[in-house]
Parts: C-alpha cells; structure tokens; sequence
C-alpha cells in the first residue's frame, strides 16, 4: 500500500499518487474499457485512491467507466469530478458554464454515471468568466448541505479566486499544473494554498511527456502545447537533458525522477499519473521509492529555473481560461 498524506491542512486522506483516468476515454488515447476497469481496480488495490475525472472527459464516458469500476469497491475510492466545460457533439470547446442551476444540473448527472450516492470532491473546471466565482463555489456549498458533496475543490485559479471561493467555503485542494516544467504556481499561487491550508493536486506533471524523454508530441494528445512544437519543442528537450541525464545516474526513468521532484515539494502536493494500462502502473508507482538528494535538487531546480521552458501550456483558446 502507498503512503497516504491529507489533501490540504485539515483535509480527507488519499494516496500520495492519484490517478488521472481522463486518458481512458475515446480521444484521449484509451485502450478497451475493460483493460480500464482492470487499471483502475489495481490502482485501488495498491491504495491509490485518488480517482480523478471530468464530466467532459469522454462527455459522460469517463464517469461511467469509473462507475463500472468501483462497484463493490466504493469505500476504497475517493473521486474527484470536475465540470463546467461546454462542447459540441463533435467536442469543439464552447466555454464554461458556473451558473448555480447548473452546477447543481451537472453534479445531478454526475451522481447517476458514477453510481454513487456522494461525490468526494467536487470543481470546476475552470472559471466561468460571465458568473461570480463565489455564486459557483456557493452552489457547491449547498450541495456538501445537502450531502451530494464532501469537499469542495476549484481548479486552475490564482490567487484571488482561491481566496475567494475559500471564504465562501473551505476549500480543500486545488487541482493545477505543476511539474519541474511548468513552475508558476511557486509564485504566489501555492504560497496562497498553503497559508489557506489547501491541498494541490498536480497534474500534467510529464509536461505532454517532456520529462519523460518525449521528442515530439504525443500521437494521442486531444491538442498540441506551444510547448511541444517547433523550435520550442527542440529548446525544450535539450532543456530536458539534465532530467534524462540524472535519472540514468540513478537508475529510474526521468518520469520517476520528475515525479519524485514534484513529491519531494512537500506532502501537501499530490500528484496524478495519467496511466491508461496495468503495466505503467507499477513503473509510476515505484517513483515514490525514488529518493532526490538536496545536491539533485538543487541541479534539477537550476536546469528547471521558471521561464527554462519555453511556450505556453496550452493553445491560446485554452490559455484564456488558465491560471496564470
């Protein structure tokens, strides 16, 4: 069984890796359903609890899978739903919806797909920029009232949101990219959390498979980061050399150093591992036997200054809607 941490200072205890089922859906990349289901369930055997969806992962899809998944295993499964995120039939991005009725509508259909009686923490998405993050936060609040919530999450906000959706109710993690890669939450964003007391759940902590030794986009990525093209991409992976270089020294995979980097900026920090298959679920799981010395710290955190990466984390419709 994996060590387990609190989400934030006063928060539920999970794994100290969560899994990132959304590559599990049809356009993300997915094998079968059934080979899911089996990832799933071994990820809850090794106490890897924290199950991370979307409504708008697989549009309903993801949920129901994870549904199917924890029958019979609910008290080993602490799910995390995102929503908010509008898209066609065809999944172009339509924006975001935070009106309290339908939050409470999307939360509602989640309940149904996922099976159960109780979401463990719920988010938004992102933002939605036509609706007072507190009117949004608020109808989360009268869904913990109500007992269809036990947490409540936000994700990818600065700052200010964080402050406010926390006086609104407390606010128990904050779900945001963070990875050796990408660093802008050290700013003032995670300084935020941590006075607050809230949790971060890391994602995207392979940056598209950058530090994992990627030298070219991901053949099953939904899009293509700035970062992963170009003349960005080529600085990017020499960028990356020092990683891949260092875990050779010590015998991991640059994705199980990154990792271990990521853990090793505290316990308050969870990160997700976006493993579609039985057979990745061990070589992540084993990144939390990896250990960084201070002196690999400190290179690591040299070759990855903030700003070492260049291009942005998303394509500029996604950026509008990102945290900063």
């Amino acid at each position: 069984m994996i060590p387990r941490t609190h989400l934030g200072k006063n928060g539920p205890l999970v794994g100290a890796l969560g899994l990132g089922c959304g590559g599990m859906s049809p356009g993300r990349g997915a094998d079968s359903d059934a080979e899911s289901i089996a990832t799933i369930q071994a990820a809850l055997d090794a106490g890897m609890n924290l199950l991370d969806t979307a409504d708008f992962y697989g549009m309903g899809h993801n949920e129901a899978l994870i549904g199917r998944a924890i029958e019979g295993r609910r008290d080993r499964a602490f799910v995390s739903v995102k929503f908010g995120m509008l898209r066609t039939p065809g999944g172009k991005f339509l924006g975001m919806d935070g009106r309290p009725a339908t939050v409470k509508t999307f939360a509602a259909y989640s309940l149904q797909r996922l099976g159960v009686d109780e979401i463990d923490l719920y988010q938004p998405g992102r933002p939605d920029p036509d609706v007072p993050f507190e009117e949004t936060i608020g109808a989360i609040a009268d869904l913990v009232r109500e007992g269809k919530v036990r947490h409540v999450g936000v994700s990818e906000v600065g700052a200010e949101l964080l402050r406010r959706a926390h006086a609104v109710h407390p606010i128990a993690a904050l779900e945001i990219e963070y990875s050796l890669a990408c660093r802008f939450i050290e700013a003032e964003i995670l300084p935020t959390a941590r006075e607050l007391g809230i949790g971060v759940v890391a994602y995207r902590v392979l940056a598209d498979g950058l530090l994992s030794g990627a030298t070219a986009p991901s053949p099953g990525a939904h899009f293509v980061a700035p970062r992963m093209e170009g003349h960005a991409l080529e600085q990017n992976v020499r960028t990356a050399r020092p990683l891949v270089e260092l875990a050779a020294r010590k015998r991991c995979t640059p994705a199980q150093l990154a990792i271990a980097w990521l853990r090793a900026r505290g316990d308050d920090i969870v990160p997700l591992v976006g493993v579609r298959r039985r057979a990745r679920l061990d070589e992540n799981l084993s990144a939390l036997d990896v250990r960084v010395s201070p002196d690999e710290l400190a290179q690591l955190d040299a070759a990855f200054a903030p700003g070492a990466i260049v291009g942005d984390r998303y394509p500029s419709f996604v950026m509008t809607y990102a945290a900063r």
